[in-house]
C-alpha cells in the first residue's frame, strides 16, 4: 500500500501539562511528516478528527496518547496501519516530576537537553514514526478448502457432552470410539455423585440420555470400534485416517531413518510403528505416497475428549497393603464394578462385604501423599462408595482413612452428611498395614485424630487409585508433525494435555485440538460435562477465526503470520526444532514448511533464526531493529554526567500489562530506560541486542514471564529459550569487549506490578555502577 502517514497527539489525561507538546510535534515536523494535537483523542470531536483524516487518505497513523491495551476500538480503523505510542502510562503517569531532581542553575540554560521526561517521549514518538515504516499491512492467510466438520476422540460422557453441544450449534460431528459401544467409564458405574441440593443421595448414572441424546442428532455421526491412525495438515483442514483397534497400516517409507526421528517430542525412542508415523511427519513432502490418504477424512477442529484408564498400582511400596497378595485388597475402580454388577461382595469367596476400609494414603507417614493422579475426585468417590455399602447392608460399616480429604464446593454438603451416618467412620489417618486374618482382614492404622492405634477387622481393602489420563505413554492422537506424534513433555503435566495451565484451559500444544475431561486433570463426570462444553465453544472459535484468516489464540484476531525468505534459509532447522506448538514441518533437506494456521504468533520462529529470514506483517527483526535504532543516546561528550540509555524488551502478555499498572498507581521508575514491547521473549532475536549496545545504549534487560515448575508463559517456553539465548550472547559481548553484567534477563507476574520499578532501578544501578558504554559516541 501506499503510506500516507499523519502523527496525532493527545494532551488529555495530563500529558499536555506535563509534556512540551509543541517540541514533540517538531519531531514528525522534521520529517514533513503532518502532525496534529487535541485535548482528548479519544472523546468524539477527537475520534471525528481522526476519521476524517482517514478519509481524506491518510493509512498510516501514529497516535500518541495511552497504552495500546485500552482504546483499541476507538482507535482501529480497517485498512489503516495503527501505532500506538504510549505517553499517558508510560511516560507521564510513571514519570511525574516531583520524584526528579531539580534542575541546577546551568542545566536550566539548556533545559530541554536535561529534561529526562521531555526526552523520554521524543524518544517514543521517533519509534512509533519508524515502526509504521517498517511495517505492512496485514493480509489474512485464508484455507481453501476449509471443513467445518469437528471430530471428538472419545465416546464418554465428555465426548458425547461436547459432541451435542457442537451439534446444536449447527456443525456437522464425528465421533470415535475406539470400543463397541459409547459410554466410557460412565457407562460402568452403580450411582453418581450428587450434583444438587440437599446434596444427600446418590442419583442414577445420565449416560444412558447421554447416548439417546447423541442418537437423536441427525448431524453427530458415530465410529465405534474405530481409532485415529494419523492426523495431519492444520486447523481448517486437518487430514484424519483411521483404523480399527489393533489394524497395521501399511506405509511406504525408506530406511534406515534419520536419527532426529527415532525419538520422539521428549526424548523417549519410538517403537517401529511410530517410527513409521514420525518418519511421515518428517518426510511428508518427499513422497507421494505419504502425500495422499483416499482413505482420509476432512476435519476443521478436534476435541480429544480420549478420558483416563485406572491406575493399575503396580510396584512394591503398596506391599504393606497387601496389594496383589490379599485377593480381597482391590481397586476402588474394581469395587465400582463389583458395585455395578450388584451387592458388595468379596471377591475371595463371593460372600457380603459388610466392613470395607477405604484407604486414601499409600503412605506409613501423614507427610507422605495420596496415590499418584489422585485428588478431589478420589476422596468424593470413596465418600460415594462408602455410601454403597450403606445401601447394600443395613449392618454395613465403612472405614475412610485419609491423609488429605477434599470436597470442593457444595460437596462439601454431602461429605457432612455422611459424617453423620453411624455406619461411616472417617478419620485422618496412616495405614501401617493389611494382614490376613482367618476369613478377613485386620488394618492397621496410626497417628489417627483419635491421637491412638486403631485396628479394624475389615471383609474388603479398597485403595484409593487415581485417575491416569489416556494420553499418559500414549499418544491418542498420532499427529503427523514434526515435533512427534503426541504432545511435547514438558515436564509439569506427568501426562495431562494443556498448552497452559493458568490462562487457557481446553486449548493443547497444537493449535486445533482441544482437550476436555480427565484428560486435562481429574475430573467428576459432572465437570466433565461442563468441561466438554468449553473445548466445543474453543474449538467453534477455532473455526470461525480461521475462515477469517485470523490468529484463534492467545493473540485472538491477530492476522499475521510468519513469511519466510527461503533463499537465505540454511536449514539448520532451529524454527522448527523451537515452535512450541509444531506450526512448522520440514522437508528431507530441512527447509521449512509452515501450516500458517497452526500458528498463534508467537514470533519464536523469527527469535531463533540466526540469518533472519522471518518476519510478520506488522512484527519483525526490522521494525524492531529500527525502534532500537531510533533512540536518542547521548555521548559522553553532551555532558559531563551523562544520562544512561537502557533498552527494556518486554514481554506484551504479562510485562506489559503490569507495566501499565506501574502507571495507573503513580510508581516510578528511572526515564532513562527505553520500552520496546515484543509478542513474547521467545521472539527476542539477540541482533536487537547487539543493534543496542553497538551503537552506544549502556545496558539491555528482557522483563518477562516466569518459567520453571510454576511457568506462566502464554507461548509455553518463550521465556526459557530467551534465558538460553542470553547464555549465548556471552560471546558477542566478549567481541564487542563488555561486560556480560550489560544484559539481564528479570521474570514478573501480570500482579507483580509494584515490584517492577525496583527491577528496573536496580539494573540502572548496576549500570551506573559499570560506567558508560565505550560505544557511547561512535
Amino acid at each position: 500500500m501506499d503510506k500516507k502517514y499523519g502523527v496525532y497527539i493527545c494532551e488529555g489525561c495530563g500529558i499536555g501539562e506535563s509534556l512540551d507538546v509543541k517540541a514533540l510535534c517538531g519531531i514528525p515536523e522534521e520529517e514533513g511528516v503532518p502532525v496534529k494535537t487535541h485535548p482528548s483523542l479519544c472523546s468524539s470531536a477527537g475520534v471525528e478528527l481522526l476519521k476524517k483524516d482517514v478519509a481524506g487518505g491518510t493509512n498510516t497513523l501514529v497516535i500518541a496518547a495511552c497504552s495500546r491495551r485500552v482504546m483499541f476500538d476507538i482507535f482501529r480503523f480497517d485498512g489503516c496501519i495503527v501505532d500506538r505510542v504510549n505517553l499517558r502510562e508510560g511516560v507521564v503517569w510513571s514519570h511525574p516530576r516531583s520524584v526528579f531532581p531539580a534542575l541546577t542553575e546551568e542545566e536550566k540554560d539548556d533545559e530541554d537537553k536535561f529534561d529526562r521526561v521531555q526526552m523520554m517521549a521524543e524518544d517514543y514518538i521517533k519509534m512509533g514514526m519508524i515502526r509504521v515504516e517498517k511495517i505492512k499491512l496485514p493480509e489474512p492467510y485464508l484455507v481453501e478448502n476449509l471443513s467445518r466438520k469437528i471430530l471428538v476422540l472419545g465416546g464418554g460422557i465428555t465426548g458425547m457432552s461436547a459432541a451435542i453441544d457442537a451439534a446444536k450449534a449447527g456443525f456437522d460431528v464425528t465421533i470415535v470410539e475406539k470400543t463397541a459401544s459409547l459410554g466410557g467409564y460412565a457407562a460402568k458405574v452403580r450411582k453418581q455423585i450428587p450434583v444438587a441440593a440437599p446434596y444427600d443421595a446418590l442419583i442414577p448414572p445420565v449416560v444412558e440420555a447421554k447416548i439417546k441424546e447423541v442418537e437423536s442428532f441427525a448431524n453427530i455421526t458415530v465410529k465405534t470400534e474405530t481409532e485415529v491412525a494419523r492426523i495431519a495438515g492444520q486447523p481448517g483442514e486437518f487430514t484424519v485416517t483411521l483404523k480399527k483397534p489393533g489394524e497395521k497400516i501399511p506405509f511406504d517409507v525408506p530406511f534406515p531413518l534419520p536419527d532426529e526421528m527415532k525419538v520422539d517430542g521428549s526424548g523417549k525412542e519410538l517403537d517401529a510403528e511410530k517410527l513409521h508415523e514420525a518418519y511421515m511427519a518428517y518426510n511428508e513432502g518427499k513422497n507421494d505416497i505419504l502425500k495422499l490418504d483416499p482413505d482420509g477424512e476432512m476435519f476443521g477442529a478436534v476435541i480429544l475428549a480420549a478420558g483416563w484408564r485406572p491406575d493399575n498400582l503396580q510396584g512394591d511400596q503398596y506391599a504393606h497393603l497387601g496389594f496383589g497378595q490379599l485377593p480381597d485388597v482391590i481397586t476402588n475402580h474394581q469395587f465400582e464394578a463389583i458395585a455395578k454388577a450388584g451387592k458388595i461382595v468379596r471377591p475371595s469367596d463371593g460372600k457380603p462385604a459388610k466392613s470395607v476400609v477405604f484407604v486414601q494414603s499409600p503412605g506409613k507417614d501423614e507427610s507422605d501423599s495420596d496415590f499418584a493422579y489422585a485428588g478431589s475426585v478420589t476422596s468424593m468417590v470413596a465418600l460415594k462408595q462408602a455410601k454403597y455399602v450403606r445401601e447394600d447392608y443395613a449392618d454395613g460399616k465403612a472405614f475412610i482413612f485419609y491423609q488429605h480429604m477434599r470436597t470442593p464446593g457444595f460437596s462439601e454438603l454431602f461429605y457432612k452428611g455422611l459424617q453423620q451416618d453411624p455406619g461411616i467412620f472417617m478419620t485422618k489417618g496412616a495405614v501401617m498395614g493389611v494382614a490376613k486374618n482367618g476369613g478377613g482382614m485386620i488394618v492397621d492404622a496410626e497417628n489417627t485424630l483419635l491421637g491412638e492405634k486403631l485396628q479394624v477387622k475389615a471383609d474388603l481393602v479398597v485403595l484409593g487409585a487415581g485417575m491416569v489420563p489416556a494420553t499418559k505413554d500414549d499418544p491418542v492422537i498420532n499427529l503427523a508433525y514434526r515435533q512427534g506424534p503426541g504432545f511435547r513433555d514438558i515436564g509439569l503435566f506427568n501426562g495431562y494435555v494443556d498448552s497452559n495451565f493458568i490462562c487457557f484451559p481446553y486449548e493443547t500444544q497444537r493449535t486445533g485440538i482441544y482437550a476436555a475431561g480427565a484428560i486435562r486433570r481429574s475430573m467428576t463426570m459432572e465437570e466433565a460435562m461442563e468441561d466438554a462444553s468449553g473445548a466445543a465453544l474453543k474449538a467453534i472459535q477455532c473455526l470461525e477465526s480461521v475462515n477469517r484468516g485470523v490468529s484463534v489464540h492467545p493473540r485472538s484476531g491477530d492476522m499475521t503470520f510468519p513469511d519466510f525468505f527461503f533463499q537465505r534459509c540454511t536449514q539448520c532447522k532451529r524454527c522448527t526444532e523451537e515452535c512450541p506448538f509444531g506450526a512448522l514441518d520440514d522437508d528431507e533437506k530441512g527447509t521449512p514448511k509452515p501450516n500458517p494456521t497452526r500458528c498463534r504468533r508467537c514470533g519464536t520462529c523469527m527469535g531463533a533464526c540466526p540469518e533472519r529470514i522471518i518476519g510478520f506483517a506488522d512484527y519483525n527483526i526490522d521494525s524492531v531493529g529500527s525502534m532500537v535504532k531510533a533512540v536518542r543516546v547521548p555521548s559522553e561528550d553532551d555532558y559531563s554526567e551523562p544520562p544512561y540509555r537502557i533498552l527494556g524488551l518486554v514481554c506484551e502478555n504479562d510485562a506489559y500489562p503490569a507495566l501499565d499498572m506501574v502507571g495507573l498507581n503513580r510508581l516510578s521508575y528511572s526515564a532513562d530506560v527505553r520500552l520496546i514491547p515484543i509478542r513474547c521473549l521467545g521472539s527476542m532475536n539477540v541482533i536487537w541486542i547487539k543493534d543496542a549496545l553497538s551503537q552506544g545504549m549502556d545496558g539491555v534487560f528482557l522483563l518477562g514471564c516466569k518459567h520453571g515448575d510454576d511457568y506462566q508463559c502464554h507461548f509455553v517456553k518463550g521465556s526459557e529459550l530467551a534465558e538460553i539465548r542470553m547464555k549465548k550472547i556471552g560471546d558477542a559481548l566478549a567481541s564487542l569487549a563488555l561486560e556480560n553484567e550489560r544484559v539481564a534477563q528479570f521474570e514478573v507476574a501480570i500482579d507483580d506490578y509494584d515490584k517492577i520499578p525496583q527491577i528496573i532501578n536496580g539494573f540502572v544501578e548496576s549500570i551506573e555502577a559499570l560506567g558508560p558504554n565505550p560505544f557511547k559516541g561512535f
